[in-house]
């Protein structure tokens, strides 16, 4: 009898790691193909912070700083409209606990960064940019890394703990420095990571 139960704990045991396992894998796959939204919210705010650099550092005509902004407002219209598209009318029927958590890692991520905004202007009376940003970029890296860890991507992982250490360096530097490194911070944590997922998401 004794012999049975544990036979039955190791087979459960067993099997629960399976299908931990295979929702993991499910996860990978649906993440490669989602690739293409970490490649467009990757390369639409790096456009709007390297423009804005470009915009208050480089000497310009107002109608090219007109045409910056324009076009990076644009963009980020269009990524919008284009996520809610993607999720809505491509993504279906794949869902998985882990895909469920993630949903609630941004989510959260969303509301904690309106918090932070709210809770630093109650506290020092003022919008403060220079501060905002590094604090900003590091509840971002937070969660990439987590994102990463979920998903057993080393290569997200690594991207979430760069835009970690750029925010701490952030934190030394002006606002128009601090732009230039989050532009750099955006494209290692997300468009590099989103270009290699989309390239494997046929492997």
């Amino acid at each position: 009898m004794e012999t049975k139960q544990q036979d039955f704990d190791s087979f459960d045991e067993n099997q629960s790691l399976q299908v931990i396992k295979e929702m993991i894998q499910v996860s990978q796959k649906k993440l490669k193909n989602d690739g293409v939204l970490f490649i467009l919210w990757g390369w639409t705010i790096f456009y709007n912070y390297i423009s804005w650099y470009i915009i208050n550092n480089i000497v310009t005509t107002y109608q090219i700083k007109m045409g910056f902004e324009y076009f990076a407002k644009g963009l980020v219209v269009l990524a919008f409209a284009f996520s809610i598209y993607y999720i809505f009318k491509k993504n279906k029927k794949v869902t998985t606990y882990i895909g469920i958590s993630l949903r609630y890692v941004w989510i959260s991520l969303i509301v904690c960064l309106s918090l932070v905004n709210m809770i630093i202007f109650n506290t020092i009376h003022e919008f403060n940019p220079a501060l905002q940003h590094p604090i900003f970029m590091v509840f971002m890296a937070f969660a990439v890394v987590i994102t990463g860890g979920i998903l057993r991507y080393k290569l997200i992982i690594f991207g979430g703990v760069v835009f970690g250490l750029l925010a701490y360096l952030c934190s030394y530097l002006s606002l128009e420095n601090q732009m230039l490194i989050e532009a750099f911070a955006w494209l290692i944590a997300f468009i590099i990571p989103g270009h290699y997922l989309y390239a494997k998401r046929k492997s």
